[in-house]
């Protein structure tokens, strides 16, 4: 049960001289199928007589149709979601929401509509930014036509899609439900329905060539999107890949494909802003850089995860992880199943692991406004990094090198609070 917000606003060890920039994260839990790389909380659906569904495709007579977009319990869920974030609203009074983050799953499972009433419901609770960014993620495998501009018309300002790679031997691997022509089609409406949209890649896939990455690479940058993000193929634990594992191309192979795609996108104009994304100039993810920046963010939906700050103390939150015990529980309007004040002691740690993961690093002044913490708190990590070549400072920014761009987690754990300095 959550704390009541007195509790919160009580004084404590830290002084926080102001509150971060504050988004909203929604977590759209359900999937076609459960991809095999996949640790997200993420749920095939299964309706009456465990039938997986199956959305309209493209070309397919209107009759085989599904109906209620498959059978996923769409009113339910947006109401569980409202109710969700009006518990949370005394925790974040007043306070200006920069960017919506519609995450999944597959959000783009749920229909225009239901995404049109819950943006609707999302505006009515909260003081949105005039210019709030407001993303969904979208899978070319739930593309249908028009289906992503009535996505723009119920208020998405940005797309995110799913395509990880246009060749069709690398998409049956990776247990992708889209093809290359599915993708295609999905990401050619997309250019015509948003200003702004990202296409998400996967590099070193099992079987992966140099060949075969370029060829991704030059298709999706003929597509001109505003914004990449691309993200190696990694075994995550709990997954079916942990269990049987694919064989995946070596560590010099992969550092070779990432130099490519920074090579391939620079001369495209696109910036490689974030560990991860690459952007042309205006079209960075605010969401995103906000949450590498140690900002704020409501997080609702099964699972979701969020961080609030107060004068005196960060907060974190989880939501119940189970769709249908997330739904219950929303609607009696309790929803968070954890919920734990960050330690001094860690928040260091906590900054730096995202802060390090942009270009341009972070301000030392901006340390010192999310953590509450003076920067002598860090005055040794930053020594040992620099000593190693993983980041260049002044007296005003610390930003990581290409070598701590290389190495991040080496970089990142040096900062961990019981982590001694390495020779």
């Amino acid at each position: 049960m959550p704390n009541d917000v007195q509790y919160f606003l009580r004084p404590g060890l830290l002084q926080l001289p102001s509150l971060p920039p504050l988004s909203l994260y929604v977590h759209l839990p359900w999937c076609l199928k459960k991809c095999p790389y996949c640790d997200f909380n993420s749920h095939e659906w299964r309706g009456a007589g465990e039938k997986t569904i199956q959305l309209h495709r493209p070309g397919a007579a209107e009759s085989e149709a599904p109906q209620a977009d498959g059978g996923i319990p769409e009113q339910r869920y947006i109401d569980a979601l409202i109710a969700d974030l009006e518990a949370t609203l005394p925790m974040t009074w007043g306070r200006t929401v920069h960017s919506i983050f519609i995450g999944g799953g597959t959000p783009s499972l749920f229909s225009p509509a239901a995404i049109d009433q819950l943006i609707s419901a999302i505006r009515a609770r909260l003081k949105l930014e005039a210019d709030c960014e407001i993303t969904l993620e979208a899978n070319p495998g739930t593309f249908e036509k028009d289906r992503f501009r009535a996505y723009r018309g119920a208020g998405v300002t940005r797309l995110s899609v799913g395509v990880q790679s246009f060749n069709d031997q690398h998409l049956k691997a990776l247990g992708r439900v889209h093809n290359r022509d599915q993708a295609l089609a999905a990401v050619e409406e997309a250019a015509q329905s948003f200003e702004t949209f990202n296409l998400d890649l996967m590099y070193a896939l099992p079987g992966q060539t140099l060949e075969e990455l370029q060829q991704d690479i030059d298709t999706a940058l003929a597509l001109r999107p505003p914004h990449i993000s691309i993200y190696q193929l990694t075994i995550e634990p709990n997954t079916y890949f942990a269990k049987f594992p694919p064989r995946l191309p070596e560590d010099d192979i992969a550092y070779t494909m990432l130099d490519m795609i920074t090579a391939s996108t620079g001369a495209k104009g696109m910036a490689r802003y974030e560990v991860s994304a690459y952007a042309l100039p205006g079209h960075g993810c605010f969401h995103n850089t906000n949450y590498w920046q140690f900002g704020d963010y409501i997080g609702i939906g099964a699972g979701a995860h969020g961080k609030i700050s107060f004068p005196h103390r960060v907060i974190r939150q989880v939501r119940y992880r189970e769709p249908g015990l997330y739904m219950d529980k929303a609607l009696q309007g309790n929803a968070v199943t954890q919920e734990e004040e960050v330690a001094r002691a860690d928040l260091p740690f906590e900054y730096m692991l995202n802060a390090l993961r942009l270009r341009e690093g972070f301000e030392l002044e901006q340390f010192s406004q999310r953590t509450g913490l003076p920067i002598t708190s860090i005055q040794k990590g930053l020594a040992e990094a620099e000593k190693r070549g993983l980041i260049t400072r002044d007296f005003a920014r610390v930003r990581p090198t290409e070598r701590g761009f290389d190495f991040l987690s080496d970089l990142q754990e040096l900062f961990l609070s019981d982590a001694p300095a390495k020779g």
